[in-house]
């Protein structure tokens, strides 16, 4: 694509940046395809080529943004389908952030609109306050047909019919590892996770060290950023993940780190962005020292079963403990999750935005389960941060696009690698859903996960605390 941005201009170097990504594109409509909101509306400007040409012209002519190019940017889930699909290699998300970020700061929205952005990017990133408003929006929910904003209607319906309570293996600690260590890993904990699904991490956690790992939960670590972020509320995003890089990097500079491990796919993404965010920031080489060692969970799972593991599983002395299915003596699984059959939701940010589309499947397989994926398993669930609170119309039909695939397997499990999915999907389909990792602790000589017992909401069998 020509573009014809000025010298001065180009001196930005996030419009150089755009500048480079603009002119990769061929105008092929390739990404047209695999676009969830160009299968549900059919408008170009809902495409990646339609919103591409709407950048351009903002950026290019300097102009103020406009009401329409607003709303078709606003409609973007992020899902980065169409960069898995683009033959040019176009960095679509690069291009889409900046674009909210410069509207960000030259548009004045709607007062309901700033209303409810501030309100998001205020709570959600804060775990306490999000706790907080998830009470609230129970103690709301039987008023919600009074409310005539669909996007409030939408958060009242986020509200989980139970909150967990706070989990003490979020603070910041060590866990040892159990046997002979092989890893020191930083535990990033989240944020919203952190209010709606404390199983996760305490499921990470008992996996991890069973496989030899020490995981550290850095002080100071906290929200990536990415909810902030994807808003265009730069300043904002970069505050909070400027904690995490400082923490991350005083651990590497102390006891060293092998890996940041992030069991949020959402998260994943943009901490393994950093080094781009921060690449014209006194941050810089230590963004960019975080952003190469950052790993989703089943990346690190993957090298430790079968990378790492591989040579000692083959060893007659050293039987399966490097094995996610292996046991010992004091973690025997439980047989009964054999030949159980999981739909594996592959999350967008997982496999658009990390490019890991065959690990969790691959893990699960070896954990014993067998593992089914819905038709169209590429497209989005809608959930896409803070896309079902801000456009509820559009992501409703998207969430039952996919559950309506998701069922057609017949599971007696959803699994997927992204709290936000999680919720999503949960709110309409009919069997339980839960995270990869917790059916690989499960599988290995954790407790069954809470979704799937009649214990629910209990912790069982948590790592010792601090």
């Amino acid at each position: 694509m020509q573009t014809t941005f000025t010298p001065e201009q180009l001196k930005n170097p996030d419009t150089a940046r755009s500048n480079e990504i603009l002119r990769a594109c061929v105008h092929c409509g390739f990404c047209t395809a695999t676009c969830p909101t160009y299968q549900v509306l059919g408008d170009e400007l809902d495409s990646p080529r339609g919103r591409i040409y709407l950048i351009k012209d903002m950026l290019e002519n300097d102009r103020e943004p406009d009401a329409k190019t607003v709303k078709h940017i606003d409609r973007c889930l992020s899902c980065l389908a169409c960069m898995t699909t683009c033959p040019s290699g176009v960095h679509y998300m690069h291009l889409v952030d900046h674009a909210r970020d410069y509207i960000e700061k030259r548009y004045k929205r709607p007062f309901g609109d700033r209303a409810l952005r501030w309100v998001l990017a205020r709570i959600l990133p804060y775990p306490m306050r999000f706790r907080v408003a998830l009470l609230a929006a129970k103690i709301g929910r039987p008023f919600a047909p009074l409310i005539p904003d669909a996007r409030l209607r939408a958060m009242i319906a986020m509200a989980p019919k139970t909150i967990p309570p706070v989990s003490r293996n979020d603070d910041p600690q060590t866990f040892a590892p159990l046997g002979r260590p092989k890893k020191r890993v930083a535990l990033m904990t989240g944020c919203a996770q952190k209010a709606l699904n404390t199983d996760i991490n305490d499921a990470t956690i008992r996996v991890l060290t069973r496989l030899g790992c020490e995981v550290v939960v850095a002080e100071g670590a906290g929200c990536c950023g990415a909810l902030t972020h994807h808003m265009g509320k730069t300043s904002e995003s970069h505050a909070t993940a400027a904690k995490n890089i400082k923490a991350w990097a005083a651990e590497m500079d102390g006891q060293g780190l092998d890996a940041i491990v992030i069991n949020t796919s959402g998260c994943g993404t943009t901490v393994k962005d950093y080094g781009h965010m921060f690449r014209n920031d006194p941050l810089a080489a230590d963004a960019a020292r975080v952003s190469a060692i950052a790993r989703d969970v089943t990346e690190l799972l993957h090298d430790l079963t079968v990378r790492d593991g591989g040579a000692e599983a083959a060893n007659p002395a050293n039987p399966a403990k490097d094995d996610i299915a292996g046991t010992d003596a004091v973690h025997r699984p439980d047989p009964a999750h054999v030949g159980m059959t999981v739909a594996y939701h592959a999350a967008c940010s997982l496999q658009h935005g990390q490019q890991i589309k065959t690990y969790p499947k691959d893990l699960l397989r070896k954990a014993g389960f067998t593992v089914v994926e819905p038709a169209d398993s590429h497209l989005c669930c809608g959930s896409a941060g803070t896309y079902n609170l801000m456009q509820p119309d559009i992501s409703k039909q998207l969430k039952d696009r996919k559950v309506k695939t998701l069922m057609a397997k017949n599971p007696d499990v959803i699994a997927a690698g992204n709290i936000g999915c999680m919720m999503q999907i949960g709110s309409a389909a009919g069997v339980p859903v839960v995270h990869t990792v917790e059916l690989l602790d499960w599988a290995s000589g954790g407790p069954k996960p809470p979704a799937l017992s009649q214990e629910k909401g209990t912790n069982l069998q948590i790592p010792r605390l601090r």
